[in-house]
């Protein structure tokens, strides 16, 4: 992937990962566009900032999202990489009945919002050059965190999904997968502050740093996450989850 000169479209842009992700990509001498629901977020993202755009998009909705694609390729046609980064964290209690709302507005969000999005772009995409996709999933897709079991499956999917994207698409869409570690953002209250998890900074500087590598690697993996990417691979994945949910 082509780290300037593009014009990027990343969801979830107004914080966290997303908005600092879109940030370094506009510094790079990319257009940079971010979607989501709360327009005053995206606008503190794009605040100050030439070659940056805001668009409001509910990615829960396949109307809006088909209505979004249509208006973002006619104001922005030179759209040449898509960032699937969208995503919501529910903490869920498996061992009663319960209500599923919060489990199906996940898989909604996560999954749902990323593969309709992906859809609706892609025949623009095919169509342009140095075109990718990077779908943002999770070390979670890897081995699970048992208080969030909706929101890793959503990961796994999408590690799967992307594998399936990049075959398909080979030779006329790069596909990338981020599979971030615990970072301490707002992805779930007070996880900002939260000892133990990645500073964002750090993040953000590593991933830019793997970026840079050519070609870019199919997986962006910061080292934090490889105790959970390979944990399988690896022989020590029975540990991983008891070491992951004892923490």
């Amino acid at each position: 992937m082509k780290t300037s000169e593009n014009t990027i479209l990343i969801t979830g842009g107004g914080s966290g990962i997303g908005r600092e992700l879109a940030r370094r990509f506009n510094e790079l001498g990319n257009v940079v566009i971010v979607a989501g629901r709360r327009k005053e977020t995206l606008e503190e993202t794009i605040a100050g900032r030439r070659d940056m755009h805001a668009m409001v998009v509910d990615v829960e909705d396949p109307e809006a999202i088909a209505d979004f694609a249509e208006h973002v390729v006619a104001e922005h046609p030179g759209l040449n990489v898509l960032i699937n980064n969208a995503g919501i964290m529910r903490r869920e209690a498996l061992s009663r009945t319960r209500d599923l709302r919060d489990a199906e507005r996940t898989i909604t969000t996560n999954l749902l919002g990323p593969i309709r999005l992906t859809n609706a772009l892609t025949d623009h995409l095919v169509g342009q050059s140095d075109a990718a996709i990077m779908n943002v999933s999770s070390g979670l897709a890897f081995v699970p965190l048992s208080a969030t079991p909706t929101y890793n499956a959503t990961k796994a999917a999408i590690h799967s999904y992307t594998v399936s994207l990049r075959e398909q698409l080979k030779g006329k869409v790069e596909v990338i997968e981020l599979a971030p570690p615990a970072v301490q953002t707002e992805l779930t209250p007070g996880q900002s502050t939260r000892e133990g998890y990645m500073p964002l900074a750090d993040f953000i500087e590593e991933t830019m740093a793997l970026f840079r590598q050519q070609p870019t690697p199919r997986e962006i993996l910061v080292k934090r996450v490889d105790f959970l990417r390979w944990a399988e691979r690896d022989g020590h994945f029975d540990q991983a989850v008891e070491m992951l949910n004892a923490y």
